[in-house]
């Protein structure tokens, strides 16, 4: 659930009328998207799926309502994997008082016979979010030569049709935000190691489910295979700052 701040003693009226700043929201997002990033918000914004107040001087103000809806759009992203197009006609029909089905569309990688309905089951077609290369710079703010350096460092890698998986916005948020501090895409060919090297160690766990004939097992195969890695993320975390000898939040 999205926590944003102030207390129930102020009143639901006045929490409806605060308005935070964009910071504000990023923080008030990360207890359940720690991977958020203010680039992400701004491209959620650009495609549509929520639209901040401006001030005379042009900084976003966010009300409560919009990040209810930020938090819903990245829940139906990272559970569902909706495309951001399906994302924003579902909620944008539930706020004119539709009665709405939410969408059925599979996982990256599922293929319609997976499905425990059939081939051919109506909403069995694959579907993930994806964004385009143009798309991709945009939110990040990045030229052509900088997505071309994080890619050749193996930071990013596009789809066979030249598209990225939603998670590409997530990453090159984090990469740029990560420069602003003088850490370099080279610097972080270690990182990617190392992330490849834990998700093996998860793959190893879950590969007998996947490959299990019944659908209910290989579904339970994804939610393993999503637990583990949230572990493996929470001790990477705790290391990191045990070596640096800070506090872990």
């Amino acid at each position: 659930m999205v926590h944003t701040p102030g207390g129930a003693g102020n009143g639901t009226a006045a929490a409806g009328r605060r308005l935070l700043s964009i910071g504000a929201v990023l923080n008030a997002l990360r207890d359940e998207f720690p991977e958020v990033t203010i680039s992400k918000i701004r491209f959620l914004e650009s495609e549509g799926l929520v639209e901040p107040q401006r001030t005379p001087s042009g900084y976003r103000k966010f009300s409560v309502q919009d990040v209810e809806r930020l938090g819903q759009v990245l829940r139906l992203q990272r559970d569902h994997y909706l495309p951001l197009r399906v994302i924003r006609e579902y909620v944008q029909a539930l706020e004119r008082g539709e009665a709405v089905q939410l969408p059925s569309l599979g996982r990256p990688g599922d293929t319609p016979d997976e499905d425990p309905a059939g081939p051919g089951a109506p909403g069995t077609a694959p579907t993930a979010a994806r964004v385009g290369r143009a798309e991709l710079m945009a939110a990040v703010g990045i030229g052509e030569d900088g997505l071309a350096e994080w890619e050749s460092y193996g930071l990013l890698a596009p789809l066979p049709d030249g598209s990225y998986d939603a998670s590409a916005v997530t990453v090159a948020g984090l990469v740029q935000e990560l420069g602003r501090f003088g850490i370099e895409p080279r610097h972080l060919r270690a990182m990617k190691g190392s992330a490849e090297r834990e998700a093996g160690l998860v793959d190893q766990v879950v590969a007998p489910l996947r490959m299990h004939r019944n659908p209910q097992t290989r579904a339970h195969a994804e939610a393993r295979a999503r637990e583990l890695a949230g572990l493996t993320v929470r001790l990477h975390t705790v290391l990191v700052h045990a070596a640096l000898g800070v506090r872990s939040p």
